[in-house]
């Protein structure tokens, strides 16, 4: 039987969204108010899935504590009260976009889950914005 588990995360965060070789006059045409060169933050929610199927020995899909400790790991000591931009290296040279923070989360997270587990990241920028990556 196969089926998701969830487990809830949240970490703040300031970015700034822009491109080194565009002025910043493109900059605020693109990004907007996201481009301030002073940097803004964020609230991101975050829902980590894994697919499988369950174990019949344990009940478990897989045991949510270890999902819990490679998220904090991961993503809450990495990227919670820290400038996206400055002091996160897989944004040194990646615009730090909800979409590309999905991809990085999903990438550090896929790596300590068993292959046969599909992993699936939603991450909330705003309570209305919010963005689903798994790994397609």
């Amino acid at each position: 039987m196969s089926l998701t588990v969830y487990r809830k995360a949240h970490f703040n965060a300031a970015h700034r969204l822009f491109k080194k070789e565009w002025s910043d006059e493109k900059n605020f045409e693109i990004f907007g108010k996201c481009s301030n060169p002073h940097f803004h933050g964020h609230n991101y929610e975050l829902e980590v899935g894994i697919t499988g199927d369950i174990n019949p020995e344990t009940g478990f899909l897989m045991d949510l504590k270890i999902l819990s400790n490679i998220i904090k790991e991961e993503v809450e000591d990495s990227f919670d009260h820290k400038n996206l931009n400055i002091e996160v290296p897989e944004f040194k040279n990646l615009n730090p976009t909800v979409e590309n923070i999905a991809v990085v989360i999903w990438d550090k997270i896929r790596n300590h889950i068993d292959s046969k587990y599909d992993v699936s990241i939603k991450l909330y920028e705003t309570p209305r914005n919010f963005v689903v990556y798994n790994g397609q």
